[in-house]
């Protein structure tokens, strides 16, 4: 029996729209974005760069990070054929640290690259990788970080964000004097953000929920990718390629990881798996499809 005789059906469902519209909304904006960081792909990308991009479009992403400046650039056009945005790019290292011959790169000054950046329209200007053959005592860090803060602040000149990717190796050594220790207080909060790379963080021994706490507000980027079960805690990059999995396939708390992430000031999401078992495109879909019903 109704409560409200004077209210008609039309009348009710009229009042109740807004409610509706609020809670689509709501449903909309809790919707994240997920991209892809072509490292994934790295060994087909660019001799197969048009059915590459097409499929991971298909799949369902919607951005894009470039595992390289001039690779990116190159395959913007296909990005954009296929409804994705590039958001972040990997770029040169010795930017930075200036061991060009290290890396074996050809040599491009800094405000070329960052031109480069801005006028491909993407936002992330982002360091991913300091190589072992580079790294140093904590004077090494401390002059990189200071490094990093003239550089992001020419990005911020720029109207772009410098950001900085973690490995495993920054976890390494007594608490206070490690490599992360040294950023987490020498980096600019307004100039340098973190790409928190949750699988690296866990394999050296850490919560990535709990990182992302601690790092409140200046974490902009998190790269997405499970680990096995067994692996065990180390601060080098040589995991055993089973380490790496699909999204959902492994040990990573990501319902908590993505309900903290926000919190943390994460606007984009990068799912990336270093090594897969088959096709990595078959990997993506299915760290993809595990993503969007979280």
């Amino acid at each position: 029996m109704s409560t409200l005789p004077n209210v008609t059906r039309r009348q009710l469902l009229a009042s109740s729209l807004p409610l509706l519209a609020g809670a689509s909304q709501a449903f909309a904006q809790s919707k994240r974005p997920l991209g892809v960081q072509l490292y994934t792909v790295r060994g087909t990308l660019m001799k197969d760069s048009e059915r590459i991009i097409k499929a991971i479009a298909d799949i369902g992403y919607k951005e894009i990070e470039g595992a390289g400046r001039t690779d990116l650039i190159t395959l913007l056009p296909l990005i954009r054929q296929h409804g994705m945005k590039a958001v972040s790019c990997h770029v040169e290292v010795p930017l930075l640290t200036g061991d060009w011959e290290i890396y074996g790169l050809k040599k491009v000054e800094l405000a070329e690259a960052i031109d480069s950046v801005k006028k491909a329209g993407v936002q992330y200007f982002t360091m991913a990788y300091i190589n072992p053959k580079a790294r140093g005592d904590s004077d090494f860090y401390k002059k990189t970080a200071d490094r990093m803060n003239v550089v992001g602040e020419a990005c911020h000149k720029a109207g772009l964000q410098f950001a900085y990717h973690n490995h495993a190796f920054e976890f390494a050594g007594k608490a206070g004097e490690r490599p992360i220790d040294i950023f987490k207080e020498r980096l600019d909060k307004k100039l340098v953000a973190l790409e928190m790379d949750i699988f690296w963080v866990s394999v050296a021994g850490h919560d990535p929920v709990e990182m992302l706490k601690e790092w409140k507000g200046r974490v902009a980027l998190l790269h997405l990718k499970d680990k096995g079960k067994d692996q065990p805690v180390q601060y080098t990059e040589t995991v055993e390629k089973s380490a790496f999995k699909e999204v959902g396939n492994g040990s990573l708390d990501f319902a908590a990881i993505l309900k903290a992430a926000p919190a943390a000031g994460v606007k984009h999401y990068f799912v990336e798996q270093d090594q897969t078992p088959g096709d990595p495109l078959v990997s993506l879909k299915q760290s993809f499809d595990y993503l969007s019903k979280i």
